[in-house]
């Protein structure tokens, strides 16, 4: 058949285009399915388009501080509209290089909406109702996932807005509810309060960031709290109220009730897996809180099907769906000495000014762990590269096996640390030790 295929891919976000791009290199005769643009909600309404509009709110601050480096200028502004343009532009740019990847690597790209049909099938339908179907020796699931709703809390685009909603805003709302104080909702108070927006941030729990270390947690509470970001924490919401001048919502504190009041309510309260319309159930594949069941390979347990990303589960990373792919296209093509992916050594980033990032277990799961620890704490007050750029918010704090030396985790705040975390990614990898990283040699200041 011309359309039988030894791996088609079910969604071509960072995990889908890396396995199909990894299975053609390997030999295998690959297509990808995917209902609408080429790099899933990662390239078009995520991670890249969001990091675009983080920094045009980035280089807008800085204008704001140009005293502090001798500099001057009038009249300093923004427009909302080509703040927007600018960052789908980005996704567009990108969106069609997966496109070049595409026909580079000899990928078959089916436009539609693709199912499983029973062993070794894959039937599609395209926007416009045609059905086709096309066989397949295996089969990767990544449909990704979408943004979680919770009761009272439903989007309706106007008032209540998802991440596709905040990030192509026609104009900047006075004023912001951001619920959910995970990376997504402190990107955005991060993004929104850059320009001006009155933002306050609700988190049931007892912390902003609470995967983070509890230091690290603390230290952007004070960041944020500095540049004008209200955060409650530890909050219940009780109701939230839409009205023609946006939504009023009460919330509940250590048994004190309070009314907030906004333009725009933003619901980052986490996500959930893509699961529906995909023949799961029908083919046998087990699904456990919406997140596709799958080994340490990548596979779900039926013959042939693999699932990968954010399907199954966190950390709900992109560079971690493309690990991924990669996994599960070699398992496919009879790879030998495969590893499993230990996901304890991805590190996980936010955007936000001043920028979070860590890998590894935190000081509290390292003590848990039964690990007797060192801890080690720079700040960036006494760093000289800091200093320079004036950007002493933040320190770097590293967590060691103190018998062994073993690198347990680093967490990082402030100005570039998303770029300085791949180092201890690196060294975890290579079971690297506390004494490997002394001998190493650091570029100064």
């Amino acid at each position: 058949m011309a359309d039988a295929y030894d791996v088609v891919v079910i969604g071509s976000g960072p995990g889908g285009y890396v396995a199909a791009i990894r299975a053609s290199q390997l030999g295998l005769k690959t297509a990808v399915i995917e209902r609408d643009a080429l790099g899933g909600i990662c390239l078009n309404w995520g991670c890249i388009p969001t990091k675009a509009l983080l920094r045009s709110a980035e280089v807008y601050e800085t204008l704001h501080r140009l005293d502090e480096f001798g500099l001057k200028a009038e009249k300093i502004g923004y427009d909302a509209e080509a703040v927007v343009k600018r960052s789908r532009d980005v996704a567009g740019q990108l969106s069609n290089g997966v496109k070049f990847l595409m026909k580079k690597n000899k990928i078959d790209v089916i436009e539609g909406s693709g199912r499983l049909a029973g062993e070794g099938k894959v039937a599609v339908e395209s926007k416009d109702g045609k059905k086709s179907e096309v066989a397949a020796k295996n089969i990767i699931l990544a449909t990704g996932a979408r943004a979680r709703t919770i009761p009272g809390l439903e989007p309706d685009g106007k008032t209540i807005w998802t991440y596709r909603e905040a990030m192509v805003p026609k104009a900047i709302p006075q004023s912001i509810i951001v619920v959910g104080s995970g990376a997504i909702g402190i990107e955005f108070a991060s993004f929104y309060r850059a320009f001006g927006a009155e933002v306050t941030v609700v988190e049931v729990l007892d912390r902003i960031l609470p995967v983070e270390d509890e230091e690290i947690s603390k230290e952007a509470a004070r960041a944020f709290k500095k540049r004008g970001i209200r955060l409650i924490t530890g909050a219940k919401i009780e109701k939230t109220e839409k009205g023609s001048g946006g939504a009023k919502m009460s919330v509940t504190v250590n048994g004190k009730s309070e009314t907030l009041e906004a333009e725009v309510v933003i619901s980052a309260v986490g996500i959930v897996g893509n699961v529906e319309n995909i023949g799961l159930e029908e083919a046998g594949v087990k699904v456990e809180k919406t997140h596709v069941v799958v080994n340490e390979w990548l596979e779900t347990g039926v013959r042939g099907v693999y699932a990968i990303g954010d399907l199954v589960g966190p950390p709900w990373l992109a560079h971690k769906a493309s690990h991924e792919g990669v996994l599960a296209a070699e398992k496919i093509a009879g790879v030998k000495d495969l590893h499993p992916l230990d996901t304890t050594r991805i590190p996980g980033c936010t955007y936000s000014t001043p920028q979070i990032a860590s890998v590894g277990l935190t000081e509290a799961k390292a003590k848990e762990r039964g690990h007797e620890i060192k801890v080690g704490r720079f700040p960036f007050r006494a760093n000289g590269k800091a200093i320079a750029l004036g950007e002493t918010t933040g320190f770097v704090k590293t967590v060691f096996d103190a018998k062994t030396g073993e690198l347990l985790g680093a967490h990082m705040i402030g100005a570039e640390v998303t770029e300085l975390i791949q180092g201890y990614g690196v060294a975890m990898t290579l079971e690297t030790t506390e004494a490997d990283l002394i001998r190493a040699v650091f570029p100064h200041p």
